[in-house]
C-alpha cells in the first residue's frame, strides 16, 4: 500500500499537534511547518517511522521583511525511496536564528547546516564543528542575508534595489 500524505499528516497532527501546521502540496511535494523547538523530533518521527531515509536538501532563508519571529527559515527536503514519496518541512525562526541540528539523524547534514550558517547565521545548537566552509574564517558578515550588499559599492552598473535587496549603510 502506497504511503499517502494524509497518513503522514494524520500522524504528525497526532504525535505533535500544535506544533505541526499549515499542511500543503506545493508542486506535488507535500509541505508544512513546525516549531523550531520540536524539527528535530519530528524529522527524528520521518525517518524511524516513516521511512524517510535520505535527506535531500537542507537551506536558509531570509525574510527581513516579516516580523521578528518569522525573519528566518530552514527547510528540509527528505525523500522516502520505498514508497517514492517526498516532503518538505519548514521551521521560522526569529531575529537571532537557532534550531536543533539534525546531524545525529543524518550525517550528509553536517556540510548543509555548515553551509546554512556560512551564508546565513543560522546557529544549529550541538553541531560538531559550526565554522565556515565556503568564505574566509575572517568575514563578519553573511552574504546571503538581504542586508548584505550584491555588489562593490562602488559600482555604478548594479543597483541592489533591482534585486530586493536594501545596502547595508541605508
Amino acid at each position: 500500500m502506497a504511503l499517502e500524505t494524509l497518513q503522514i499528516q494524520e500522524k504528525i497532527t497526532q504525535k505533535f499537534g500544535v506544533n505541526s501546521q499549515n499542511f500543503d502540496t506545493q508542486k506535488g511535494i507535500f509541505s508544512f511547518e513546525v516549531t523550531s523547538d520540536s524539527i528535530h523530533e519530528v524529522i527524528q518521527f520521518l525517518k524511524e517511522e516513516q521511512d524517510f531515509h535520505f535527506l535531500t536538501d537542507l537551506c536558509g532563508i531570509h525574510f527581513p521583511d516579516n516580523d521578528e519571529n518569522h525573519r528566518f527559515a530552514v527547510v528540509y527536503h527528505l525523500h522516502n525511496w520505498i514508497e517514492n514519496v517526498r516532503i518538505r518541512i519548514k521551521t521560522y525562526l526569529t531575529e537571532t536564528p537557532e534550531t536543533d541540528t539534525i546531524t545525529d539523524l543524518f550525517l550528509c547534514s553536517n556540510w548543509m547546516e555548515r553551509e546554512t550558517w556560512d551564508f546565513y547565521g543560522i546557529h544549529f545548537k550541538g553541531h560538531p564543528q559550526l565554522k565556515r566552509i565556503l568564505n574566509m574564517d575572517e568575514m563578519i558578515s553573511h552574504p546571503m542575508r538581504k542586508e548584505f550588499p550584491m555588489e562593490d559599492s562602488g559600482r555604478t552598473d548594479k543597483d541592489d534595489r533591482f534585486f530586493g535587496r536594501t545596502t547595508i549603510n541605508s
